[in-house]
């Protein structure tokens, strides 16, 4: 990397640090949930972590301690948090299960293809963005994060853990990248698409040509190498949102209801939903 003396925070740490950055002045409860929520789901928190307390975090978050307690109130209900009284008390992460199959399933039905197809390039156009930034920006110490994180990808039995490794790479790439706006942006796609990445990370053989893919684009990094670096990330996110849109191509268990139509170019055409209705 470039020899300016700097020494680089680390790709974690920075995710870390956008995870407690001030959310927007007019966010509500729904935006605290979600920006700790998400980053329970992708493991930038650790499970038994404990949370700052209630004053200091929502001083980080820059809401209001009501605020905090209320979104603190619902990520219990989610399972995501537990709060402790007494001494040593306080919040601590519970890191979830994954989602059983079915359900992920149904979740991954409610997507069009073309829907999929749209959120893939533009989640592949905010990796690829965040790889070439790397590339140019990142200290030698930034990428120690991203390694262990592909070491943990590579040796993950379970798909859900395996999901949540794949998302973290991508956040930690874009926190590498110095850019707080991808790195929420990243964070914001794992939310929409990266519990449905069980659904493909379940093969063995995929796993281990992702976990590659993945040390080529921390290389691609390492040697400056923007466009390179670029392009791999775009093909990595590329492989697995394709993956995902021929499953839900694939034929059904049980006949959905509508089900949209395709031509023989593969273009989909929505079933029109009744007056008032809502698209399947």
């Amino acid at each position: 990397m470039r020899p300016d003396g700097r020494q680089g925070a680390g790709a974690q740490g920075s995710a870390r640090r956008t995870v407690f950055t001030p959310v927007d002045t007019r966010a509500r409860v729904d935006t605290v949930v979600r920006r700790l929520g998400d980053a329970i789901e992708l493991g930038l928190l650790a499970d038994g972590e404990q949370l700052p307390g209630e004053t200091e975090l929502a001083a980080q978050l820059g809401v209001s301690t009501v605020t905090l307690r209320e979104a603190l109130m619902a990520l219990r209900q989610q399972g995501l948090v537990t709060t402790r009284r007494g001494r040593g008390g306080g919040s601590f992460v519970t890191l979830p299960e994954g989602p059983p199959e079915d359900r992920l399933r149904a979740r991954l039905a409610d997507w069009s293809t073309e829907e999929l197809r749209d959120l893939g390039d533009h989640w592949a156009a905010v990796s690829g963005a965040a790889a070439l930034l790397a590339a140019r920006r990142t200290q030698l110490g930034d990428l120690r994060p991203l390694s262990r994180t592909v070491d943990e990808l590579a040796a993950a039995e379970d798909p859900a853990t395996r999901s949540r490794l794949y998302g973290r790479f991508h956040v930690e790439l874009a926190a590498a990248a110095q850019s707080a706006r991808l790195t929420r942006e990243e964070i914001a796609l794992q939310t929409e698409l990266g519990a449905l990445l069980v659904l493909v990370l379940d093969d063995a053989a995929y796993l281990e040509c992702v976990a590659d893919r993945h040390r080529s684009v921390i290389s691609a990094v390492q040697d400056e190498a923007d466009e390179r670096a670029r392009m791999l990330a775009e093909q990595c996110v590329r492989e697995s949102v394709g993956r995902l849109v021929a499953l839900r191509l694939a034929p059904p268990t049980r006949a959905p209801e509508p089900r949209p139509e395709e031509d023989t170019d593969g273009q989909e055409y929505r079933a029109r939903p009744p007056r008032g209705g809502r698209r399947p």
